[in-house]
């Protein structure tokens, strides 16, 4: 009698006290509080360049929305490689993104086959944040005005038609060979370190053509430096208008962007990607974060997760199938 007594009691304080519980309101998980510290968001590219000025700009758009410091963290080497390691190596809380590039994230994993990750399987693609294309120029002593003309131009020198490129497997070296293919022509690659160099020998004609990013080579010609042949997105920039693309000059579907994109390492809690795609979409919408990412050049973008790595998959086959055919190999 007396134990089931006692029974009964334990019985009812265990009820009352899970009734306390459910008074005091449901208990806060790490990701419902995210984020209560600073976030470092590596970017595997030297300050000062592109990806940094779009890392810079992005990050103090979600730091004013977040109500948290967004700490730029520089680690430049082997294709933006290095950066995209130490993330995908960080603790999946949301504290440790990567602003990732098609250089890194699609090409990367093909040219150099012994990476420590896999960016499919080891980051959660959280938003295509915005793409910038190429665009083909050369020498103006160089007799070409359109993509014809340089078809032409490079299946009369058989292979002899240089060009430079910011190094091997970089967007200008993938552009020039995926150009190369669907023309079926042969071009002769100049890497260097650096777009900054590869432009400086065009521009004093020590190579005669090159691809680059749109905004870098602008102003160049604007004052007639270098000739804009074409550009490689699939429309033409805002930025550039009279400027033609690729695909509408002969070579239908012709696609070569330089994109930023965030990612988180895997296994992030889907509340946090969600807070953090969210909060990008709403920096990209702002007015002053749009007006000066647009005024370098760049479509901005804005991508779901879902989206975002859709495109990743479409874009990785097509990348490896050109790395493979055009035999690129790291340097």
């Amino acid at each position: 009698m007396k134990k089931s007594r006692c029974t009964k009691r334990r019985s009812v304080l265990v009820t009352l006290a899970i009734a306390g519980l459910g008074c005091l309101g449901p208990v806060a998980s790490a990701s419902d509080a995210y984020p209560s510290r600073p976030v470092r968001l590596l970017v595997g590219f030297s300050a000062g360049g592109a990806v940094d000025n779009v890392a810079r700009q992005l990050g103090q758009g979600l730091s004013q929305k977040l109500g948290q410091s967004i700490v730029i963290e520089n680690k430049p080497g082997a294709t933006g490689t290095i950066a995209a390691d130490a993330a995908a190596k960080a603790a999946p809380d949301g504290y440790t993104l990567l602003l990732g590039t098609q250089s890194t994230m699609l090409v990367a994993p093909s040219v150099y086959p012994n990476l420590t990750f896999k960016p499919l399987q080891d980051f959660v693609p959280i938003s295509l944040v915005a793409s910038v294309p190429l665009v083909l120029v050369a020498h103006p002593s160089v007799p070409v005005k359109n993509i014809k003309e340089f078809i032409d131009l490079a299946r009369s020198k058989n292979g002899g038609l240089m060009y430079a490129s910011s190094g091997q497997g970089g967007p200008q070296h993938v552009a020039s060979e995926l150009l190369a293919q669907m023309a079926g022509v042969k071009l002769g690659h100049v890497p260097y370190k650096g777009e900054a160099l590869a432009l400086n020998d065009v521009l004093g004609n020590q190579v005669p053509v090159m691809f680059g990013n749109l905004p870098t080579m602008l102003p160049h010609i604007r004052s007639g430096k270098v000739r804009a042949i074409a550009v490689s997105s699939l429309q033409r920039s805002e930025a550039a208008p009279d400027i033609p693309t690729i695909a509408e000059s002969g070579l239908a579907g012709f696609e070569a962007l330089t994109w930023f994109g965030v990612f988180a390492p895997a296994a992030t809690p889907v509340p946090v990607v969600g807070r953090l795609e969210e909060t990008i979409k709403q920096t990209l919408a702002d007015p002053a974060t749009r007006t000066k990412l647009q005024a370098q050049g760049l479509t901005v973008v804005g991508s779901s997760p879902d989206q975002f790595r859709a495109y990743m998959k479409t874009e990785t086959v097509k990348w490896a199938k050109l790395v493979e055919s055009a035999q690129i190999k790291p340097e």
